[in-house]
């Protein structure tokens, strides 16, 4: 479960940004909070409004590019759960550019609890090499990195003292990702690769848009619901839930041929089930679909609900750049519901959109709605409804367009010109 994320210095994000998960005192909607332990009470819900080209998704992209950024220097990559390889995408370390005291450094911490233990790691880099760097389990110093030298906690020197020789451009957790023992990775290593390996899931609207239709029998598609049968039949009611005339979901066996070497190959694919009916409205046949031929909502809402299932199903954090892209409110809101659903005790949601007919108490706490903005400078600021003197009772979507909270767009019309 994700307790905080900070990011500093990473596109329009100049100064040091935080996205902080752990509840308020406030009582209401308790359904909503997840207790971590006897101490953190974490929120299940997080949702961050803003104008266009605020930073919302520069805020998505950064916890992509950090996952990315570890995950690139191990050995031990992260599993693909698609069925087919698909080229991920790649972000560059983009920097903060509108100042004048430009700076090359960007730097990036996250703290989590898995397994009863509470993890922070982070880094300080720039696009050749790691500065800094710090690894902490309930508190307690792993190590601490400057350059090329490291510093161990008490209880971690005796295993970590070995591996001191080290390239000043790779992450040292990547080091020890290779050279440490299956033992000393279970106890040092394992926590923090389950987390990101298990529990943190990244969608991030740029990458959706560019992939949902191209590769939709494959990127969409989870290994799992084609080979268990009974997940397969809970994804097929959520479907029928949402009315978009889907009547079951079939696995069929088609034959490809490789194009290079001539080779045929059989592969399972998922096709939609849809009835056909007489002009009385009686069903006298069915008939099967390319996913291809689904709207890129249904095949958007077929995406997510995969991931949620797992998600509630194992626990983990769910986060999606313009989740409300594509989908009728109603879906958004039935999709924020089932994180935010009492059974719900392990799940996370944290989503960017502009869809304000979910803003509002009924549907959210105060600290679980976010704002992003921007200032004249071109930096980003991030801010929790709760920071601000809000009532309970407020109508948060009306007084959000009148511009009470900021984070709306200000139109300049005496810039706009007309043509000759």
């Amino acid at each position: 479960m994700l307790l905080m994320f900070k990011v500093k210095n990473y596109t329009s994000f100049k100064e040091e940004t935080i996205l902080d998960l752990r509840a308020t005192t406030y009582v209401q909607h308790p359904s909503h909070v997840i207790k971590a332990n006897k101490k953190i009470n974490l929120l299940k819900t997080n949702v961050l409004y803003g104008a266009n080209a605020s930073g919302k998704s520069n805020f998505i992209s950064a916890m992509f590019f950090f996952e990315d950024y570890i995950f690139s220097q191990f050995i031990s990559k992260k599993e693909n759960k698609n069925i087919d390889d698909i080229e991920e995408l790649k972000f560059t370390l983009e920097t903060f550019l509108l100042s004048n005291e430009t700076k090359e450094a960007s730097e990036f911490d996250i703290v989590f609890i898995r397994n009863g233990k509470e993890i922070q790691y982070g880094f300080e880099c720039t696009k050749e090499k790691v500065l800094s760097e710090w690894y902490y389990i309930d508190n307690k110093k792993v190590y601490e990195r400057t350059g090329s030298s490291v510093e161990y906690g008490s209880k971690y020197k005796k295993v970590l003292a070995n591996y001191k020789k080290f390239p000043q451009e790779r992450l040292y957790i990547s080091v020890l990702d290779y050279f440490l023992d299956e033992t000393d990775k279970k106890s040092i290593l394992n926590d923090f690769i389950g987390f990101f390996t298990d529990e943190f899931n990244v969608y991030l609207e740029i990458h959706f848009e560019s992939s949902i239709k191209q590769v939709a029998g494959s990127y969409m598609i989870s290994k799992r619901l084609v080979d268990d049968e009974t997940y397969r039949k809970r994804i097929e009611s959520y479907l029928r839930s949402i009315d978009v005339g889907i009547a079951g979901l079939d696995v069929q066996t088609e034959v490809t041929t490789n194009k290079q070497t001539g080779k045929e190959k059989k592969i399972k694919i998922i096709k939609t089930i849809h009835n056909v009916y007489n002009n009385t409205g009686k069903i006298v046949d069915k008939k099967f679909f390319n996913l291809r031929q689904e709207s890129s909502g249904t095949l958007r809402f077929l995406s997510y609900i995969q991931g949620i299932l797992e998600m509630i199903e194992q626990g983990g954090v769910f986060i999606i750049d313009e989740m409300a892209a594509r989908l009728h409110p109603l879906l958004t809101k039935f999709i924020v519901d089932m994180f935010q659903e009492s059974s719900n005790e392990k799940a996370q949601l944290i989503f960017t959109t502009h869809d304000i007919s979910l803003l509002n108490n009924n549907q959210f706490r105060r600290d679980e709605v976010t704002f992003i903005d921007k200032n004249e400078r071109g930096e980003s600021s991030l801010y929790a409804l709760s920071d601000l003197k809000v009532r309970e009772d407020a109508t948060f979507s009306k007084d959000y367009l009148q511009g009470k909270y900021g984070a709306i767009p200000i139109f300049k019309y005496n810039e706009i010109t007309e043509g000759d």
